[in-house]
């Protein structure tokens, strides 16, 4: 029984020691494998066409050949459910764009030429853009503990994508006798912002003091107007996902030419100034009303080219 113990004790005092010495010649002896690691991929699919797309080109117009003509202001609301490929993501996901987001980018990588207006006389840079879509640094003073002064700090600006949720499209609508038909040509594209905007005690107010909760009493701000026709060249390489399917490689150029959108029509050309609907009619419904008038005249009028 002695023997036994002592046995034990032996085994207990040795076998650390010689189990750390076979681990190490174990590790001396193997060697360190190169393994290359795989870059992970969002999808099975390497999605190339649409990057290689080109704008759609129209056929060319020719006055001679334009029997009628009428410019028209559409608005288009984000909150539809027909827009909701616009409109959304409104944060980054799967290297996914917005329409908001594609037009920004673009303006950015100076791919798009800003206006403040949509005649295009006045060039606006980033920096303007920027600031009012309210995501430029800003400075903040905070009253230090012991009261001896301010602390200034710098608060970075960034783009809040869920608040440009409307666009203002100018488009002129033709009949054209060659080939027999009513046409359409965007020529200008708006982004709009809809916000709260900050009254000096932190609350949410609109122009004259009234809380904001409401939505007719949110700020709208234009963000810029821009050349569409220069501005298909960077939509025909963005993807639009329509969410139906994934892989229907349809671009936000293709969604504007198939007229994949829900809009409503808030200004026609007249006489006066070209003002808009909302200027001569009494209430939302009444607008409302007006617009789908104007619809209607659209189709009755390409109806009415065609005699039997």
């Amino acid at each position: 029984m002695k023997k036994y113990f002592i046995f034990i004790l032996l085994s207990m005092f040795f076998y650390p020691a010689l189990y750390a010495q076979d681990q190490a010649e174990n590790e001396e002896g193997e060697e360190e494998e190169n393994v290359e690691y795989l870059k992970p991929k969002t999808s099975v699919i390497e999605r190339t066409i649409v990057k290689e797309k080109k704008p759609i080109e129209y056929a060319p117009v020719i006055e001679e050949n334009v029997l009628w003509s009428q410019t028209i202001w559409r608005r288009i609301d984000c909150r539809s459910r027909m827009n909701f490929h616009l409109y959304y993501p409104t944060e980054e996901v799967d290297n996914r764009q917005s329409l908001a987001q594609a037009i920004i980018e673009g303006i950015r990588k100076k791919r798009i030429l800003a206006y403040s207006d949509e005649e295009f006389k006045t060039q606006v840079n980033y920096e303007a853009i920027l600031d009012k879509l309210g995501a430029k640094d800003r400075e903040t003073r905070q009253e230090k503990m012991d009261g001896t002064g301010d602390t200034v700090m710098l608060q970075k600006g960034y783009i809040n994508w869920a608040e440009v949720r409307e666009f203002m499209i100018k488009e002129e609508w033709f009949i054209d006798k060659r080939h027999g038909r009513l046409d359409v040509r965007i020529n200008a594209i708006c982004p709009i912002r809809v916000y709260k905007r900050e009254a000096n005690n932190g609350a949410s107010e609109d122009d004259d003091g009234i809380s904001a909760d409401d939505e007719a009493t949110k700020t709208r701000t234009q963000i810029c107007w821009l050349y569409f026709p220069e501005v298909r060249r960077v939509l025909a390489k963005t993807i639009c996902y329509t969410g139906k399917n994934q892989n229907a490689n349809l671009s936000f150029d293709d969604i504007f030419h198939k007229r994949y959108f829900d809009a409503y029509i808030e200004r026609v050309s007249n006489e006066i100034n070209n003002r808009g609907i909302r200027e001569y009619t009494r209430n939302g419904l009444e607008a409302i009303l007006e617009s789908d008038k104007e619809k209607r005249t659209l189709l009755e009028m390409e109806s009415d080219l065609w005699s039997y």
